[in-house]
Formats: C-alpha cells, sequence, structure tokens
C-alpha cells in the first residue's frame, strides 16, 4: 500500500530548512535499555552507530540526573565524545542539557572540546528540565528553575561571545563562538517559542507536550501549531528556520509484535506520565498509544499515523525515538532501518549525497 502524505492543514507552505530546504533526518535516545548503565551506554552507541550507516544525518540524547527510569545519562558530554570517535558524519545533539542543574561556564567548556573532537559536528539543546525532585541536589526548587536557566543561559553565552567571565583575564578556552550559531530551545509554551525565535535559535517541540487541562484530548499538532508560529513570527530577518519535531514511533515487520510491545511498554510508564500531569484517555492500548502520542506498527501503518501529524510538514527536522515503547535492542536496530529506508522517505526527507 501507498500513503500519500497530505499536505498541513494548518501551513501549506513548509518552513524552510538551514540546509538548502532538505528536512533533515535525526534518531534521539534517552539511553533506557534494560540493562545495566555501561551496556545502555554500548547499545545507545551501536544505534546511533547504525543510524549513521543507514542515512540519518542527526542524533541527539538526553540528560538526566539520578533517575535512571527516566533517563540513563547525567554526562551527554562525555558520551558524545565516544560516540564522535565512533562516528565520522552524523552530527551529535544534547536534547537537552538540563541548564539550571549545570555549571554554565563547564558547559560552554565541555561543549567546545566536545566539538573540536567530533569535528564540528556538535548542536546544543537546552532546557530547563526535569524531575522536580532533580533539583534540590544542586541547591535550588523547582519552582526557581526557569530564573536559574535565564542566568546560566546569560553566563553560557557570554563564554561562548568570548567576553570576560569574572576577571578581565578569564576567557573561554578553546574559544567557541561558532556554537551560538547551533542553539536551540526546548519549550512547551507560546512564550517560548517566541523566545527562541527572537534569539535566532532553533526551536525543539517534544512527544511529551502536556496538553491543556480543560482540554487534554486536545491534539498534539493543535498544541503545537502555535508555537511554531509564535517561532516564525519573531525570527529575524536572514535567519532561517531550525524547527525539530521529536516524535515517538516503533517501526516493525510484524504489527502483532509491535502491538505487543508497544502494550508492555506503555503500560510500565503510563502511571508515571499521569503523575506528571498527562490525563489518560483510558485504559486500553488504543487508549495509551492516542494519550502518549506514538506511532507504531508496520511502515505503512506509521506513515499513515503520522500523515495527520501537520506539524511534521512545517518542520526542518524529524527527529524519532522508540521511548516509551523500549523494544529489544535488535528490534530499535530494525525500526531504524525501517524509518529510513520507508518512513522518513514517505515524509519528504532524502538522504544527502555521501
Amino acid at each position: 500500500m501507498t500513503v500519500t502524505v497530505p499536505p498541513s492543514a494548518h501551513s501549506p507552505v513548509s518552513a524552510p530548512s538551514s540546509d538548502g530546504g532538505r528536512k533533515r533526518l535525526g534518531f534521539f535516545t534517552r539511553l533506557l535499555d534494560d540493562a545495566p548503565a555501561g551496556d545502555r551506554y554500548r547499545l545507545a552507541a551501536e544505534q546511533i552507530i547504525h543510524a549513521e550507516r543507514h542515512g540519518f544525518d542527526s542524533a541527539w540524547v538526553a540528560q538526566h540526573h539520578f533517575h535512571e527510569g527516566e533517563g540513563g545519562l547525567p554526562s551527554p558530554f562525555a558520551f558524545l565524545s565516544y560516540v564522535a570517535a565512533r562516528t565520522s558524519r552524523i552530527r551529535l545533539g544534547t536534547g537537552v542539557i538540563t541548564l539550571p542543574m549545570e555549571d554554565a561556564v563547564r558547559v560552554a567548556e565541555d561543549a567546545a572540546v566536545t566539538d573540536l573532537l567530533s569535528d564540528g559536528r556538535l548542536e546544543i539543546g537546552l532546557g530547563t528540565g526535569g524531575t522536580p525532585a532533580s533539583f534540590n541536589a544542586f541547591g535550588f526548587t523547582a519552582e526557581q528553575r526557569g530564573d536559574v536557566y535565564a542566568r546560566h543561559l546569560q553566563t553560557l553565552l557570554s563564554a561562548w561571545r568570548g567576553e570576560a567571565l569574572g576577571h578581565t583575564e578569564n576567557r573561554l578556552y578553546p574559544a567557541a563562538p561558532h556554537l551560538l550559531r547551533r542553539l536551540w530551545q526546548a519549550t512547551f509554551s507560546v512564550a517560548g517559542g517566541e523566545r527562541a525565535g527572537l534569539a535566532g535559535d532553533g526551536l525543539m517541540l517534544s512527544r511529551t507536550q502536556p496538553r491543556p487541562k480543560d482540554d487534554p484530548a486536545k491534539a498534539l499538532d493543535a498544541v503545537q501549531n502555535p508555537i511554531v508560529d509564535a517561532y516564525l513570527a519573531a525570527l529575524p530577518v536572514g535567519i532561517a528556520p531550525r524547527i525539530l519535531a521529536s516524535r515517538s514511533l516503533f517501526v516493525a515487520d510484524d504489527p502483532a509484535e509491535a502491538l505487543r510491545l508497544a502494550e508492555t511498554g506503555l503500560r510500565r510508564v503510563a502511571e508515571g506520565f499521569a503523575r506528571s500531569g498527562h490525563i489518560l484517555r483510558g485504559d486500553t492500548l488504543q487508549d495509551l498509544i492516542e494519550t502518549l502520542d506514538v506511532h507504531v506498527g508496520t511502515p505503512d501503518q506509521v506513515i499513515a499515523s503520522l500523515s495527520r501529524d501537520s506539524v511534521l510538514p512545517r518542520a526542518t527536522d524529524l527527529v524519532f525515538q522508540v521511548h516509551s515503547v523500549d523494544p529489544p535492542h535488535p528490534l530499535i536496530l530494525r525500526s531504524i532501518e525501517l524509518t529510513a529506508t520507508a518512513v522518513a522517505p514517505a515524509l519528504g526527507w532524502v538522504q544527502a549525497a555521501a
């Protein structure tokens, strides 16, 4: 069966990318394989290497402190340096650094070194984070994270601009002014979209987007299109949009196996999503798939499902993850293959020339 992807109902014109208009394809992982930490890192590296072999343009890793059930990587720059030594082309991004919990000068330095070690392949996504309890370990509460983020962001930008840091003799080494053009801001709000646009940064949209309390069944694209609108309206003239849309999908050869694994994975995380503010639509597998915005099945089934998402035609970067299905490693590799060979081309992705 051939599935034709219709143009966006919200906007018939896709936002042009900064890569000559070509959509980019990304793989995202929170390093959640059911294994000890060292094996998680090895398996995630293998998945990124596999994605590079199949033409993916980027790979993104999340940062999480303490709570291994939500994410297995507290030190993304160390991990990305390890992956950089085992890859040659794929861009490597943080999705995201939880900046309020980090020393901003240390982030500036680590990013500069990682970018050099990866031959200029680093992308830096930033966010306020994270699990509320985690902030206490860093000396403040989750309610204070916005103010802390703003202060740390200004320090980070000053460092990359080459400005003095606490003393006229203190300048970032190695210098990294080019990283100012590689920043992405993650947000759930229209105000955040406007803020990212005014800064000329990339916009990161998450598959975990909360819904309005008065409309918990509102479609993901209906919530995110206004964020894209605000971003594009605020973007300075001459700055190409960078809009990353992260979505959950698990593509498999066997639709029955895909649904079986989806039920296992989604039921495992449903309670946590409910605690974080998501209102579950019911207790059936289909209810969980719709609540958690998961696209699962054969390539044709996933293409048909994704084609209803009107944000994707507007995105410059299509970034896919297997969370929260979290199938076994061999099936993640197969999902990567099917995404590159069938799903992503149907959404407008063309593999870059070698």
